[in-house]
């Protein structure tokens, strides 16, 4: 099955990706929507949507909502809910859809999206898959653009 949906554990991802905003705490805004700035990045050079949930919990009250789509969606867990089981939830909804890919560190967590039949990436791994996309994305930008230059004074 094609892969339909990458579910990441968003404050497990931003413990572990220390250069996103820093200096600034790992709740903060600063650091979330840096987050979610590199991971939209990252759904473009892809396709793939992706979902972001933060631990509610840990939001501020009034942390303005970040605009959401289909593709790039921003959640915070409920009351009394984690962002552990918001996952899991989304992963049986998606079963029968395709693949769903999990980033988080929680092992426990890792496990239990295995046992529904999705996949798992650490942390760690992830940050490595998301920066070798992005840099390549950037070469190919870069080699369009002096293509495009060169092109464009020939014909001029």
């Amino acid at each position: 099955m094609a892969l339909v949906r990458i579910l990441v554990d968003g404050y497990s991802l931003l413990h572990n990706w220390l250069e996103l905003a820093a200096g600034k705490p790992r709740h903060s805004a600063a650091a979330r929507d840096e987050l979610i700035h590199r991971l939209t990045l990252y759904r473009d050079a892809i396709g793939t949507p992706i979902t972001i949930v933060f631990d509610g919990t840990r939001a501020p009250p009034g942390t303005p909502r970040p605009i959401s789509s289909p593709e790039m969606e921003i959640l915070y867990s409920p009351a009394g809910q984690t962002a552990d089981d918001v996952i899991e939830r989304v992963t049986g909804l998606l079963a029968d859809y395709g693949d769903v890919l999990a980033v988080t560190d929680d092992n426990a967590e890792r496990e239990t999206v295995m046992s529904m039949g999705g996949m798992t990436s650490s942390c760690f791994n992830f940050i490595q898959t998301v920066k070798d996309t992005l840099h390549e994305m950037d070469r190919d930008i870069a080699r369009h653009n002096r293509m495009e230059r060169q092109r464009f004074k020939k014909s001029g």
